[in-house]
């Protein structure tokens, strides 16, 4: 009996433990206005979270009908730069980003600069991330007389979504694509009220609609696996939920800022010296590990590096933007000084360098080469060669080769 109690403590303890390790922490700032404050948003998102073991700690300033000018000298500024933050979520006033776009780049899009500037600012590691709204029901009337586009929800949903991702891709941020979850939802699902009786507000359907997307977007989790339901009726929830997993979670890489991607090529200039050629992408900073001790921290397409010995070394670079980071790595191999001594057959009229090669072999001869594996079957010719020539052996296995020439011949290892 105590050992079967042991045996059940031992797996409740590792169950807890497992949970914990999985779980995922995060502190999100909302900066928005009524749109993120009708049905309690944030809070919506942190239940979502919790139900699905994560634990979102969230923060709210959203005055009604407020703008990023207005967001950029009230409390949204003082909370941003206080730090600490994981993301900051920023709405738009409904209507703003709809504008013409000679009004939208005065009164919208330098104050989202604005921000993103101080949440990069104050939080580092912080991921901005722009909020998508819809289009009104039935568009937006008042204004459609100075911007006919407006009229119809359809010519105001599209300007949102062409602004939102304007200003993510601009900004360096994240967007999650609310408005384009609504629109999946009125395009399949018709029968789903997302507003409110003004028809601009979301229903608590709309705002589900939305938190769910959050959920995504900040914890990288498939939404069909949440159980949260708001109230709402299961069959709903879960229309819901299959629509975020759709639109969000299935092309989340379109969704979310770009991670730095490390890659690099080498070339050698000479016998000790190799040049790189950067190749990173989305990187604004480049650490470079030449394997030898040396370091470097550059920003250079193509830096070169001279090695003081031979042997093998494994350069390293390390791609970082915002606390994201990515490492691609290469094994070179440097010859020995070029000098007689690394020569084979010395004496005669055929001499191989390097020798053991890799990737590359000079051979010098007079005449036309062939080239042998140990088995003795002829593998390559070089045509008639008068001093010297470089050879790409990159393709051949590992192994002993035997060169001929003019009578000459001489043991090449590729290793």
């Amino acid at each position: 009996m105590n050992r079967n109690r042991f045996i059940l403590g031992f797996v409740f303890l590792f169950f807890c433990l497992s949970f914990s390790f999985a779980q995922t922490s995060k502190r999100v700032l909302f900066v928005g206005n009524s749109y993120t404050e009708v049905n309690n948003l944030p809070q919506m998102v942190s239940q979502i979270a919790q139900s699905m073991g994560d634990n979102l700690a969230v923060t709210a300033n959203t005055p009604g009908g407020c703008t990023f000018m207005q967001h950029c000298t009230n409390q949204s500024m003082t909370l941003i730069c206080q730090g600490g933050w994981d993301a900051v979520v920023l709405q738009e006033q409904s209507q703003y980003p709809s504008f013409p776009q000679a009004q939208v780049e005065a009164e919208v899009f330098t104050y989202a600069q604005r921000l993103v500037d101080s949440i990069y600012a104050h939080n580092p590691c912080a991921e901005p991330m722009f909020y998508m709204t819809w289009g009104r029901k039935n568009g937006d009337a008042a204004n459609a007389v100075y911007f006919p586009v407006l009229g119809t929800y359809e010519g105001m949903d599209s300007m949102l979504c062409l602004r939102y991702t304007y200003m993510a891709t601009a900004n360096d941020a994240s967007l999650c694509p609310v408005g384009r979850v609504w629109r999946y939802l009125r395009t399949h699902h018709s029968s789903i009220e997302l507003y409110q009786s003004d028809g601009s507000h979301p229903s608590l359907a709309g705002t589900y609609a939305a938190a769910c997307a959050f959920y995504v977007m900040l914890f990288h989790q498939d939404p069909t696996h949440i159980t949260y339901d708001s109230g709402l009726d299961s069959n709903t929830a879960q229309i819901i939920r299959d629509a975020v997993r759709t639109v969000v979670y299935e092309h989340i890489t379109d969704w979310q800022r770009p991670e730095p991607q490390a890659a690099f090529d080498i070339e050698n200039t000479d016998n000790q010296t190799v040049t790189l050629t950067n190749n990173s992408t989305h990187a604004s900073e480049l650490a470079w590990d030449f394997g030898d001790g040396e370091t470097l921290v550059s920003s250079d397409s193509i830096i070169t590096h001279t090695y003081a010995d031979s042997g093998q070394y494994t350069i390293t670079l390390n791609a970082s933007r915002h606390c994201m980071s990515s490492t691609a790595t290469a094994l070179i191999t440097i010859p020995q000084e070029t000098g007689i001594e690394n020569w084979e057959n010395t004496k005669g009229s055929l001499l191989l360098f390097p020798n053991p090669a890799q990737n590359t072999v000079t051979i010098y001869a007079d005449g036309e080469v062939f080239i042998y594996n140990i088995t003795g079957q002829l593998i390559k010719t070089t045509g008639v060669i008068q001093e010297c020539t470089t050879l790409d052996i990159s393709d051949f296995p590992c192994g002993i080769y035997i060169i001929k020439s003019q009578g000459e011949s001489a043991k090449l290892i590729v290793r």
